[in-house]
């Protein structure tokens, strides 16, 4: 399947020792922020696929054959059936995981084999095919990070390393909650009869090392202020915002006993309405509702236009971003624009089709070059709970919730009866908070709007904020202690577009650095092709 494709349809570590009661609580638990991790949780993945396909291959040999036979050669590596088989049940799973209610849309049948599914008639391609093309690219890019990883003398920290004994630790727990008599049979169940304790470990160090190195490399990384000049010179409102109302006329929304929806009676009907609703009379965006409430068309029922609010580049919808972004705009423009679509005919000739209409009302931008903020908090998750097993939810009594706060206010008197300063704060948060590894202090740098949940954030970008100032705050995840640090030296701005400059740089290297490791077919028979996703 292309990458464009799965596009259009588009989760953390635990300790070694888990309860069964924090297995089920993985299942929804969530970060308070983005992040990028050391590495994919492997281990995550797998489990989800034991639910998702019911773990029901039969253990029936050895795994000699899956072990000694040659799948695929990476530079000087010689990947087995049984090594592969990791990288494609991963891939199996990436897919099940992110598109797997769309999986009929995208044309997979989740009750049959995937060998016996042909995603190109052209070529025979079937979607075992496509899922073994993706493990054999995930097979080459993790080979070309070690190796680039070696040569530089970069090796795993000893958190890192700490993380794959938790997760391996945490496997086997998972093995014995679903029934399993070794650890082994728990893999071969998930993997193929190739697979090993010793062989998984690897290649969860593998992956680990190839994301370590990759997000070293992208740290390294340094732009100079006039790198970032040159970089928004090519579009400087590529890293503003935007903040303006919409309403979208169809139409369809004309179509009558004598209009057809297609027609063009239909689609000057539309434009007319659209016309209306930006007339002299429209100065505000009261009245841009105003006249939305009072067109014809709405009459039976409440209408009004969609506001956007400090809308990034990138989020403004391609039909209306050249007018939104032009320089030239201000407060209180208006505007309308067609939705129009293109198809070919079987000669190659383009047919455009107005769809529609966009009535649009411009209130203001922003060049995004306030500062960013550095913050400390200390996490008092809510405890107990009650989960919904038809949609994973977990709900709290106004009695845990209550606890929770009690034990946030606690910790703020501790805080303001003893020393009262950053030092002492980021003490508590290594003792006390429920986020984060205990070694940071509670510390996020460089937190930009939108980052994290609607109550922290708030709070952050609260313009009376001073550095010093503190206070509790409830989120979907419990009680935060709040300290703010202060303003960074950094806008948002900048962040913006360093991020990009980055992101860029590094894809660049990545995939040179990938291009670089030869890749040699070998014999893949072995490899679980048969698969049925959702065989219980």
């Amino acid at each position: 399947m292309s990458a464009s494709s799965k596009k259009k349809l588009r989760n953390e570590q635990q300790t070694a020792k888990m309860t069964e009661k924090q297995v089920a609580e993985q299942k929804e638990a969530k970060k308070l922020t983005l992040y990028t991790t050391i590495f994919v949780v492997v281990l995550a993945v797998m489990v989800v696929f034991a639910i998702a396909i019911g773990v029901t291959r039969s253990i029936t040999n050895s795994g000699v054959h899956e072990r000694n036979t040659v799948a695929l050669t990476v530079g000087d590596h010689e990947i087995s059936n049984a090594e592969l088989n990791y990288f494609y049940m991963s891939a199996i799973n990436s897919f099940n995981s992110n598109y797997g209610s769309y999986a009929a849309m995208l044309g997979l049948d989740t009750s049959k084999p995937l060998n016996e599914q042909v995603i190109n008639n052209d070529t025979g391609l079937t979607w075992a095919d496509d899922f073994l093309n993706t493990a054999k690219d995930n097979a080459r890019s993790a080979y070309a990070l070690a190796d680039a990883a070696e040569a530089a003398g970069f090796t795993l920290s000893e958190d890192d390393l700490a993380d794959i004994d938790s997760t391996i630790n945490n496997m086997k727990l998972y093995a014995n909650l679903y029934g399993y008599s070794s650890t082994k049979d728990f893999l071969k169940a998930q993997y193929g009869n190739g697979a090993t304790e010793e062989s998984y470990r690897q290649y969860v160090t593998l992956n680990a090392l190839a994301s370590a190195y990759r997000n070293s490399y992208s740290s390294s990384l340094t732009y100079t202020d006039a790198d970032l000049r040159a970089a928004e010179s090519e579009n400087y409102e590529k890293y503003s915002s935007f903040t303006y109302n919409t309403y979208y006329l169809a139409a369809s929304k004309f179509q009558t006993d004598e209009v057809d929806a297609d027609s063009d009676e239909a689609v000057k009907a539309a434009k007319e309405a659209a016309d209306s609703l930006i007339g002299e009379d429209v100065a505000t965006v009261e009245d841009f509702d105003a006249a939305i409430a009072a067109l014809d068309v709405n009459r039976d029922t409440e209408a009004s236009s969609t506001a956007y609010t400090d809308q990034q580049y990138s989020s403004v919808s391609t039909t209306i971003r050249d007018w939104v972004i032009d320089s030239a705009r201000k407060e209180g423009d208006k505007t309308v624009i067609a939705n129009t679509s293109t198809s070919t005919d079987d000669d190659g000739k383009e047919t455009t089709t107005t769809q529609g209409y966009y009535a649009v009302f411009f209130t203001g931008s922003n060049d995004n070059t306030f500062p960013l903020v550095n913050v400390r908090h200390i996490l008092i998750k809510f405890e107990g709970g009650t989960t919904d097993s038809t949609t994973g939810t977990t709900t709290y009594s106004d009695e845990e919730k209550e606890a929770a706060k009690q034990k946030a206010e606690e910790i703020l008197d501790e805080w303001m009866s003893g020393d009262a300063t950053e030092d002492s704060f980021a003490a508590l948060a290594n003792e006390k908070s429920d986020d984060g590894d205990g070694t940071t202090g509670g510390l996020y740098e460089n937190v930009y709007p939108g980052q994290m949940v609607s109550s922290f954030n708030d709070w952050c970008f609260d313009e009376s904020r001073q550095a010093g100032n503190t206070g509790i705050i409830e989120s979907q995840y419990g009680y935060h202690v709040m300290y703010f640090v202060g303003k960074s030296d950094t806008t948002y701005r900048d962040y913006q577009i360093e991020t990009e400059l980055r992101n860029t740089d590094t894809q660049e290297w990545y995939d040179a650095t990938v291009e670089a490791m030869p890749m040699t077919d070998g014999d893949t028979k072995y490899i679980r092709k048969d698969l049925v996703i959702s065989a219980s």
